[in-house]
């Protein structure tokens, strides 16, 4: 199966070691951004959601304007905009971008930011609200007549879109959440089930429970991982750069006054419970800067040069992971040269691994 690579947009400079600038929505760098990852061959971007960030669609459709074939995975909890709205909304999307939209669903792992935004379900209910979100997104985009629903969080009658999507039968669908409840709702409704930066046993028993959960469907999800690459010219110079990004993270929580934070569900602990057994682990995954954080958000890296890099990336494929969400602590300047050097030798490795398959 061919991999995919997807980075990730944000609307201003910023990252752990680049404390952001006042302006909170940057054009320019929108603009370059994406140009330097479509230059790079990323096949999309994620645009995240934050409850005080600019609004995703249209930081997605401001990046469209000045690229031509990457495309757009938007960040989207359900909860705040009303499925049927948001379907048109997605579709919309997609014909502006001729094809190139896609959503990413999360359900929120944090009450308090939830809670900014006016959201009082707890998590179990927030993934209730999805499985039953999700669903009516699915049928508005692919039924013709007029819909009707009549459920737990949502009823209307008569719905209907001119708009459709322009990927047939539908835009893609991306879920992440590690807990029973995220998988339930990815194992049926996800193509592509999103982890954190996990080790391989790790990978090998979530992508067990997720496959497992969509057999009750009948169904097949592909999987993507995420991580923040840290790549240099030879190894001992990669691992130098960790450190430095561990000083810096340290250096700027202690002067914004942060300390140690619990982890605020299930995805965290899981980062946290690798970090336990160590910095390092397997060949090159490194937990440092997700013990600074308490791994809020996809903050383990894999460590060495791009080659090495690269390997340890098909060590995964072999897993069954076919995307992989990468990012940098310097977000473009990384961007660049994971086009420049990490994309294709990683393709390239896929590539012999399954011609060597082939042929056996």
């Amino acid at each position: 199966m061919s991999v995919e690579f997807i980075g990730m947009i944000h609307h201003r400079h910023g990252s752990e070691i680049h404390p952001p600038p006042n302006v909170v929505l940057d054009r320019g760098y929108i603009r370059d951004f994406a140009q330097a990852a479509e230059a790079g061959g990323f096949d999309k971007l994620l645009v995240g959601y934050f409850s005080d960030a600019p609004d995703g669609f249209l930081v997605a459709a401001a990046a469209a304007a000045h690229t031509d074939r990457i495309g757009f995975l938007v960040a989207h909890r359900p909860g705040f905009v009303a499925p049927t709205l948001a379907a048109r909304k997605f579709a919309t999307l997609d014909q502006i971008t001729g094809g190139r939209a896609a959503i990413h669903v999360i359900s929120g792992g944090d009450d308090a930011d939830q809670l900014r935004d006016g959201d009082t379900l707890d998590k179990d209910a927030r993934y209730a609200r999805t499985d039953e979100y999700v669903y009516i997104l699915k049928r508005v985009w692919t039924e013709q007549g007029p819909i009707d629903h009549d459920g737990a969080y949502y009823r209307f009658k008569g719905a209907s879109t001119a708009v459709r999507c322009v990927q047939q039968p539908r835009i893609p669908i991306y879920v992440g959440g590690a807990s029973d409840a995220a998988i339930e709702v990815a194992g049926k409704h996800a193509d592509v089930y999103a982890l954190w930066g996990e080790t391989q046993a790790q990978v090998r028993d979530l992508t067990a429970r997720v496959r497992a959960a969509a057999a009750q469907y009948g169904r097949l999800v592909r999987f993507s991982l995420s991580l923040r690459p840290i790549l240099a010219a030879s190894e001992d110079a990669a691992w130098a750069r960790a450190e430095q990004i561990k000083q810096r993270i340290a250096e700027l929580r202690a002067k914004a006054g942060l300390g140690p934070r619990d982890p605020v569900n299930e995805g965290s602990r899981r980062l946290l419970a690798a970090a336990a057994q160590g910095e390092r682990l397997d060949k090159r995954l490194w937990t440092g800067a997700a013990l600074l954080t308490g791994a809020r958000g996809n903050t383990t890296s894999l460590v060495g040069t791009p080659a090495q890099v690269a390997e340890a990336l098909v060590d995964y494929y072999e897993l069954g992971v076919t995307t992989f969400l990468i990012r940098g602590f310097d977000p473009l300047e990384d961007a660049i040269e994971y086009g420049r050097s990490l994309l294709p030798l990683t393709r390239a490795a896929i590539a012999r691994r399954q011609a060597e398959r082939d042929a056996a």
